[in-house]
């Protein structure tokens, strides 16, 4: 479905490409359709799903993953995930929800599979060239929605290492720890999920972090933790401090940092299981690496430890290998966009997926979406309130803090608070007289779809 420019001149209305077909990129589909934009979607892989796609070459998952926002919290928005997930569902009921929502709105239509986008450009009259390994499509707008979980960081550490090497995006299934000693470094909440495999694994486990961060229980008097967000900031700190030592008591007790800064200052780790590891002496806390010394590893606290297999999970940048860099100002290899979606660079390019927050993502996306789309239309028939919004993108620096002071590392540099983000959005969009996300808003695409007599098997 590539087309020449003479074509597409001809035929009408240039579409929108929207580049992966992950959660994200299902997202902005969804809200495009609804409005009734014309849209082209672009997938490296053969089926839908992102990350959560074993499959997908080059994903970061593994098999033992498992959502760190709860069921309840993390759908799209109107087509929450099935009552018979669990809590916090597994890689598994993720990608077969994700494929759920796919073809509840028809959304695999659009879609060229097996299409990895390798350049966009714009050229001077702002119509972009989205080019693929079978031709190129020019379209109106681009919206990079291909995933912030590709392109591993890998820090560099003095000496040499006579062992294995590798990054947490290589690691797929426990069963590579066995009969070894392994080194996991970073203390994500990967890093951590990884540390947990290897402790069951391995002939030894020990996990290396430079700094101490907060554990939340992902339960509390039996409810998902996240349950939390229509408390200010204030109150959830103070219930922490009331239940940490209770249910979490001092970690530096099991060799850990304790935290320099304050809760969702940085992400917190959502794994309590990592701490029962460390009681048992199953996992050994390490501070961080010093320097390889041949078949041991050395600490900043002097001390070594004998290791076959060093696994870091040190986090990913946030690429976007088919734009020109200069299409984006980069800060700790995270694009800075205007509401972490709106380049100030380019017109009409986006992006859906670029930042971390203190909340689940999804219905995240989707407001994201439904902003870029209403704009997207106010150019179509609205011209002039297209023309204030542009303004916007050009001058507005919001800030999406919460007052929150993140903790100043590169992966905090696209960091929003999930409360500030979403009040700014509903003023923005107040400002703008444009909608906001409303029951129901995408059951016209759902009765189109089964009006085709398309089996509905959402349940």
């Amino acid at each position: 479905m590539t087309t020449s420019e003479n074509s597409v001149h001809t035929t009408g209305e240039l579409p929108v490409a929207i580049v992966g077909a992950g959660p994200a990129g299902l997202s902005a589909a969804r809200a495009l359709k609804r409005l009734g934009i014309p849209y082209v979607q672009f997938e490296r892989h053969s089926d839908v799903g992102g990350i959560w796609d074993l499959d997908n070459p080059g994903t970061p998952m593994y098999r033992s993953a498992h959502f760190i926002s709860s069921r309840d919290k993390s759908g799209f928005y109107g087509f929450p995930m099935p009552k018979d997930f669990a809590d916090y569902p597994s890689r598994e009921q993720i990608l077969r929800y994700t494929r759920m929502f796919a073809d509840e709105f028809g959304l695999r239509d659009a879609i060229h599979f097996n299409a990895p986008v390798t350049a966009v450009e714009q050229g001077p009259d702002e119509v972009w060239r989205v080019r693929t390994a079978t031709g190129e499509t020019l379209a109106r707008a681009v919206v990079c929605a291909s995933g912030v979980t590709w392109d591993p960081l890998t820090p560099t550490v003095q000496g040499t290492f006579d062992g294995e090497i590798m990054h947490s995006v290589e690691y797929v299934d426990p069963s590579l720890f066995r009969g070894r000693r392994v080194l996991v470094v970073g203390l994500g909440n990967s890093g951590a999920d990884i540390a947990c495999d290897a402790a069951g694994n391995a002939d030894a486990a020990f996990i290396s972090a430079r700094r101490g961060y907060h554990f939340v229980p992902k339960h509390t008097f039996g409810m998902p933790s996240d349950q939390t967000e229509w408390l200010p900031i204030w109150a959830e700190r103070l219930s922490y401090t009331v239940i940490r030592p209770v249910i979490i008591g001092d970690v530096s007790r099991w060799g850990l940092k304790r935290p320099d800064h304050r809760l969702f200052e940085s992400h917190p780790l959502l794994n309590t299981q990592l701490l029962h590891h460390l009681q048992h002496g199953d996992v050994i806390a390490k501070p961080g690496v010093a320097h390889f010394d041949g078949g041991e590893v050395v600490f900043t606290d002097g001390s070594r430890e004998r290791v076959d297999l060093i696994l870091f999970a040190t986090g990913y940048r946030m690429s976007i290998p088919y734009a020109p860099d200069d299409y984006f100002p980069w800060k700790g290899g995270r694009p800075q966009l205007y509401l972490n979606a709106f380049s100030r660079e380019r017109h009409n390019l986006f992006g859906l997926g670029y930042l971390e927050t203190n909340s689940s993502a999804y219905t995240l996306f989707d407001r994201i979406a439904h902003l870029i789309t209403q704009y997207l239309d106010d150019q179509r028939h609205r011209p002039e309130r297209a023309r204030r919004f542009e303004a916007l993108i050009r001058a507005d620096h919001p800030d999406l803090s919460g007052g929150i002071n993140f903790v100043g590392s590169d992966r905090h540099a696209a960091y929003i608070e999930v409360r500030a983000y979403k009040k700014y959005l509903r003023k923005l969009q107040k400002r703008m007289d444009w909608t906001e996300p409303s029951p129901g808003m995408f059951d016209a695409i759902r009765a189109e779809r089964r009006d085709k007599g398309v089996l509905d098997i959402s349940g």
